[in-house]
This record gives structure tokens, sequence and C-alpha cells, in this order.
């Protein structure tokens, strides 16, 4: 009877499962798929425990429970899904164009190749073949007697001028004050009252504390020794004549033993000797060296005072002379040397302007309340830091001191164009990098020196650019003109032309209505965010050949001003980034070597279908959060021809109630954002496709925030994910 019942329950349990099967075909699978699945799932929960053996911290950002097993023993019941819970993510980064092969990308900023700068004092940083590569300045060795550091400044340089209370940067330190007079031989010495040795061997007292000490220690052991011998021999007295004959034989023995002691202690006493007689011959020969130095230091202080005394003097016959060579700044220079005059060189310290500092080859004013540029004077000088001021003016003979000035930064002071002399920067035939961001400019600056390969005019009063207004500047690699008034309709279209070179043009927050015309043909970057473009017409990219990177963020383009010849058939631009637009679909016409789309922000409702089928070698990453799509916008060949290539796709902040068909057959995607969407429910073989064996490749899958139960996710949903930590789910809209 019992048998009987067994049976009845089983065929009842396969009836309840076929018909299951029957009412939802997709939700049991067959059963090829379902060992495949069970592999998978053993694989999961091998690497599932082997994670929790290597954790040994827990996380205060994810559920206590996110390490249980996705499925029980059984494999009938599923957990409920405890993936990360409230994780402080931060928000995902949609303008992620990439940067171009070799260049750097530092603080949200692009270095090309071959680019230096100095993020702190003493470093100094180079973009090499796209490696930030930063080395410490090294200090070279100085021979002077004296050297002092100054503020901000890396490396110590020599000082002629002897201060009291200062100490002297040598081999040995030596304290200038009121002491009482040190000894010596030399009359010299005697007389200047002023040497303390802070730093000399070991004094004659220490040595004799030292002898003392070994004496006192032998002494002692020799007390101990007869104090030892008087009780053997009263004891010897008591006891057998056998017994003292024994004791005899052990004092000849100890008596030998002594006397050796004393050899030794006699040759330890004479090597003691031996070394304070060449210690205190040491210590003669060093303070002989200290005074002679010292004799040599006075005698050459002498001399510079009555240099400096005849130098002044001529200076007072010569006006004219002193006019030319007398230091204009606040940097030391070396005075120049008159024919057949054996005056040595003499080295002036003038106080930098106060906020201003030195460092190697730079000088830094930021911030200083400077109205003018400093006058300085110093060949050495590269590279001068005059942002946050209050400059309004820049004469012609204003950097005359520093003829091989590479980079100079005046963003953010009051510069004028009517102040700024024409011939201001012309002499500088070595000057790579300015910036003139932040000031009051309405004209371009002319007669930049030819060599320039950076300038940058962002947030000036631009009016235009005219036929000639950059005809020097051939050499120019990186342009910068964001925050003027500049629009087609004031800049000539033979203004880029002569620029051969230029590779980076940013002309974002002006008024263009289109695409300005004459663009180089050497350009490689196009930045056009927050303007008023409206259309792009077909000539628009004609000549820019080697164009890579378009972004036209923040406008007012539609589908339908898009020339479809527009860039279709360039064969080297690799992203385009359309965020806030009006578009409605994702525009058709894309260039065929497309990589990266951005179109973050629209009203874009559908992906049509074979918009990417005509790329080669296909589209890596698609941005379309913020958008208006839902799964009637998206159909089986929305994405056909990017299966094999997407990396990353953003669906998120949509109105997507499924997740959308064809994403499990994306073999190489990394990760898929549906967060913040209307999807409530995950249904089996949506993410993970039943014929493919092997593991995805997906690192992140988003979908938080949406109207997903938990409990009633499928056992298969997410099988084929490596890690299901990276699946994340909470929270979502629902209890």
């Amino acid at each position: 009877m019992r048998t009987l019942f067994l049976i009845f329950l089983l065929l009842l349990i396969a009836i309840t499962e076929w018909t299951t099967c029957a009412q939802d075909e997709h939700s049991c699978p067959s059963t090829s798929q379902k060992r495949k699945i069970q592999n998978r799932r053993r694989r999961l929960l091998s690497k599932s425990s082997m994670a929790k053996q290597q954790m040994t911290k827990p996380s205060t950002t994810r559920n206590p429970e996110l390490h249980k097993p996705v499925f029980n023993a059984d494999d009938a019941i599923v957990h409920v899904i405890q993936t990360i819970l409230g994780v402080d993510e931060q928000a995902p980064n949609y303008n992620i164009l990439p940067v171009k092969k070799g260049h750097c990308t530092v603080n949200g900023m692009v270095m090309f190749d071959n680019a230096v700068w100095s993020p702190k004092p003493c470093v100094t940083c180079m973009c090499s073949s796209g490696k930030e590569i930063c080395d410490e300045t090294i200090c070279p060795l100085l021979t002077c007697p004296i050297t002092l550091t100054h503020e901000g400044e890396c490396c110590p340089v020599c000082s002629n001028t002897v201060h009291h209370h200062q100490p002297l940067q040598g081999p040995d330190r030596i304290l200038w004050e009121n002491v009482p007079e040190s000894s010596g031989d030399s009359s010299e010495l005697n007389n200047s009252n002023d040497l303390v040795i802070l730093k000399a061997p070991k004094s004659q007292q220490e040595i004799d504390e030292l002898f003392k000490t070994e004496e006192g220690k032998n002494s002692e052991k020799e007390k101990a020794e007869a104090k030892k011998l008087k009780q053997k021999k009263k004891k010897g007295d008591q006891k057998q004549p056998k017994e003292e004959k024994r004791k005899k034989q052990k004092a000849r023995e100890r008596e030998v033993e002594d006397e050796k002691r004393k050899a030794y202690e006699e040759e330890k006493m004479r090597k003691i000797e031996e070394e304070k007689r060449k210690r205190e011959e040491e210590r003669k020969r060093n303070e002989e060296k200290k005074r002679e130095e010292l004799n040599q230091l006075q005698r050459q202080i002498q001399r510079e005072r009555e240099e400096q005394e005849q130098y002044e003097e001529d200076d007072d016959d010569d006006d004219e002379e002193e006019e030319e060579y007398i230091l204009r700044g606040d940097v030391f220079r070396i005075s120049p040397r008159f024919p057949g005059s054996r005056r040595p060189a003499v080295i002036h310290h003038p106080p930098l302007p106060p906020g201003c500092f030195i460092s190697e080859t730079t000088v830094t004013c930021s911030n200083a309340k400077l109205k003018q540029i400093p006058p300085i004077s110093d060949p050495d000088v590269k590279s001068m830091e005059l942002t946050d001021n209050a400059i309004t003016s820049i004469p012609k003979e204003a950097f005359n001191g520093m003829p091989n000035l590479e980079r100079i930064d005046l963003s953010r002071n009051s510069l004028t164009s009517n102040e700024l002399d024409s011939q201001a920067f012309k002499s500088l035939k070595t000057l790579k990098r300015l910036y003139l961001d932040g000031n009051l400019l309405i004209h371009m600056p002319t007669g930049l020196p030819s060599s320039l390969e950076e300038l940058k005019l962002n947030d000036n009063k631009l009016e235009g650019l005219k036929k000639h207004s950059m005809e020097d500047l051939t050499n120019l690699v990186t342009l910068e003109l964001e925050g003027n008034q500049l629009s087609e309709g004031n800049v000539s279209p033979l203004a880029f032309k002569p620029m051969k070179h230029l590779a980076y043009l940013r002309l974002g927050r002006n008024k263009f209505r289109t695409i300005p015309q004459g663009l180089p043909v050497s350009i490689e970057e196009l930045y056009l965010e927050r303007n008023d473009i409206e259309e792009i017409v077909e000539t628009a990219f004609n000549h820019t050949i080697n164009l890579n990177t378009v972004v036209l963020r923040h406008n007012k383009l539609e589908e339908s001003r898009i020339d479809p010849l527009t860039w279709i058939f360039h064969k080297n631009l690799e992203s385009i980034d359309l965020s806030y637009n009006k578009f409605y679909h994702v525009p058709s016409y894309l260039p065929t070597s497309l990589l990266h789309l951005v179109l973050v922000g629209n009203q874009i409702e559908r992906i049509p279908g074979y918009v990417f089928a005509h790329l080669n070698p296909g589209l890596e990453y698609l941005y379309l959060s913020f958008n208006k799509l839902d799964n009637d916008g998206i159909d089986q060949v929305s994405f056909h021809g990017a299966y094999h290539s997407l990396r990353e796709i953003f669906l998120d902040h949509n109105e997507l109630q499924n997740v959308p068909f064809g994403i499990e057959h994306m073999t190489d995607l990394h990760i898929l954002r549906l967060n913040n969407n209307k999807i409530r429910s995950v249904s089996p073989y949506c993410i993970c496709s039943a014929e493919d064996e092997g593991d995805s490749s997906i690192e992140q899958l988003h979908l938080e925030n949406n109207l997903i139960n938990t409990r009633e996710i499928s056992p298969y949903a997410f099988f084929c994910i490596r890690s299901y930590s990276s699946v994340i789910l909470k929270p979502q809209k629902v209890k």
C-alpha cells in the first residue's frame, strides 16, 4: 500500500511539471539546456564559495546576505538575490570620449604628447606616448662656502652675504654669535670673536674620562683577586698539608694568569694611548683647517665688500650704464664683467614682490595683487605664472629681461586689447604656450611669435577673427576660444588657413549657428558645445580628413537638419557627442569608422533598424541615457551590426518595461545600464543566451530603481554571469 502511494505521488508531480511547461514553454528549458544550466550553476556556486573564503573584511555598503548562493540545494526555489543595497556609486560618466593615442589626461585636461607641466614646485611632468612621467628636481652640487634656500625654492643657492645667527652650509657647521674669543693661533681668527665649533672630534676631557673608566675597572678587578687570595690562604691554613700543596699549585697558576692579564692590559693601554695621540693630532689638523677656511672666507668677504663699494662708486659716475644693468625685478642675476677687469661677478639678491617666489626656472606670482608685469631680468627663467592678479596692460619691454620664456600664464587678469602692446611678445623666440583666459580682450593679440604651439583665449570678449588675425601662428597645435562673441558672421573663412598643424580647436560657448568654414585639414578634435547650431551642411567637414572627435552637445540639432553626406564617408571620425539636442531617434548616416556615440538627454523614442549595420569595425560605446525609449522603439534589428562589437550600452532613465531584445546576443558586452526604467520582470534568457555555453563578459549589470520583485526572478535569469555581485538589483521602487 505504501509503495502504491509513492508511485501515485511521483506521477502527480510529473503531471504538474508537464502542465506548467505546456503553459509557459519559455520558462521551462529542455533537458539539454537544463543540463547546461546546472553545470553553469555548479561553477557559479564553487566560485561563490571560493569568494567567501577569500573575504576577510565585510563591506559596510552591502547586505550581509550578499554572499549567499543564488540557488538552493534542490534547485527548486530561488533565494532572494541580495545584491548591492544602497551602494555609494558615482554617477555614470557619459562624456568618455577617448583621448587620442599618445595624449594624456591630467585633472580633466588633455595634454598632448611631449607636453611638459609642473603640478607642484620641484616636480616636473611630461606626457610621453600617453603616459604621465614625473621627475623630482635634482639640486646641483654647490662649492661656495655659504648657501641658503629661499622660501618656495627647491634647491639652495650661493650667498655672499654673511648674517649673524645664520648657519653656513658645508661639511662643518659654524655659528656666528657674539661669544668670547675662541682659541687659535691666527691673529685674524682671534680678532673675530665670532667663532664657535659645533661639530668636532672628541675632546681631551672625554678621552681622559675614558681612561679613568678603564683604570677604575682594572683596579676593581685587582682588589677582587687579592681578596680571593686572602680568603683562600686563610682557609688553606686550616686544611691538611696535601690540600695546602694543591692550593699553592693553583696559586702559582693564577699568578701566571695574572701576569698574562697584566700584559694584555698593558697592550690595551698602549693601544688606547696610541688612539688618543692620533685623535689629538686629527683634532689639531681639523682646527687648523677650519681656521684656514675661516681666514679665507673673511678675506673673500672683505674683497667683495671692497669690490661692491667700488662698483657702487662706478655706478654713481655712469647713470646710463646703471640703467642698462640694474636689476629690474625680483630674482637674482650676475652682474656683467667689464673687459680687462679681474673683479669676480657679484650675485645680488633683491627681494621678490610679495606673493611671488621662484622655483628652478619658474617664477610664480599667482594671486599676488599685481597691477603690472613685475620687472625681472634673468635669462634662465622659462615659465612665468601671473594668474589671478589685476594686471591691466603689457608694455613693449615687459619681458625683455626674460628672452628664453617658453610658457606664460596670464589667466584671470584685467587685460584689454588697447593696453596690450603689439610688440610685447614679439621678442620671445622660444615661447610655446600662452594662456590669456579670463581677460577683457576684444581682438586677437597681434605680434605673437611663430614658435607658439598652444594659445588659450577662453572667456574673453573676442568679437571676431579676421583674415590676418593668426597669419604668423604656423606652428600652433592647440587653440581655445571658448566663451567669446564669435559666430559664422564675424569669423573669416580664411582665419584658420595659416595654421598647418592645428589639431585641437575649442569654440564652445560662442554664437555659432553653423559649423565654421575654413577648418584646417590638420584638425583632429573639434569642440562646439553650447552654441546655437541648428544645421550641418554637406560641405562642413569636406576638408577635415583627419577629424577624429566632434563634440556638439547642447545645441539645437535635429536629424532632418544634418545632411546625409555630412560625415558618412569619413574614415577617421571615431567619436561623436550629440547630447542635449533635439533628436527623436538615433540619427542615420553615421560615419563608417564610428566607435563612440553619445546621445544623452535628447527625446529619442526609437532606434531604427540597421542604423549601425554599415559601421566597420563596429560601434563599441552607445550612451542613450535620459531619453524616452520604450520597448516598442527597439526591435530585432535595432542593434544589427553591433552585436559583436558593443562593449558598453547605457539605457538608463528611459521608459523600458522589459529588458530590450538582443541584449543576450551581445557577446562582448561589459557594462549594461538599465536602471531607472519601468522594468517589472527579468524573463529567462533575456540577458543570458541559452545557446551560448560560455560565461558572459558582463561585469556590471544595473537594474536598480525599477519595478522588479526580486523574489519572482527566474532561477535562470543570471546563470551566465560569472559573479552575481555584478548584478545590482537594489533598491527597487516597489516594497
